[in-house]
């Protein structure tokens, strides 16, 4: 499969998701984009159409992908509760739920967001 037709495909799966999944104040979308070498988290709100906080991969420290993946997610966790947020819907991005996308809910669960 080439990179183009994949590409295609997962965004075909995060329009799918995107139908249902919105972000607002009070419960924004943690929206996760996972790349070849790094992993992005933000906090969305749809209506306000405003990035509230984001986290990377390059602002923690860790020998795997899977253990820096999961402290971003304790990252973007802290940055929610300093902006007053404990709710949060999911946006895997048409990415699987597996791995380095389910190690940042994991590590947003742990630092005390509520998914």
């Amino acid at each position: 499969m080439d990179a183009k037709v994949k590409r295609e495909a997962r965004l075909r799966r995060h329009a799918r998701v995107r139908k249902k999944v919105r972000g607002e104040a009070a419960r924004p979308r943690l929206a996760v984009y996972r790349s070849n070498r790094h992993i992005y988290a933000q906090l969305i709100d749809d209506r306000a159409a405003v990035t509230i906080a984001s986290a990377t991969d390059a602002e923690v420290t860790g020998a795997d992908p899977i253990e820096r993946a999961k402290a971003v997610g304790g990252l973007i966790a802290s940055r929610a509760k300093e902006a007053g947020i404990d709710r949060v819907v999911f946006d895997r991005g048409g990415f699987q739920f597996h791995g380095r996308v389910a190690a940042v809910a994991d590590g947003a669960r742990e630092g005390g967001l509520q998914i």
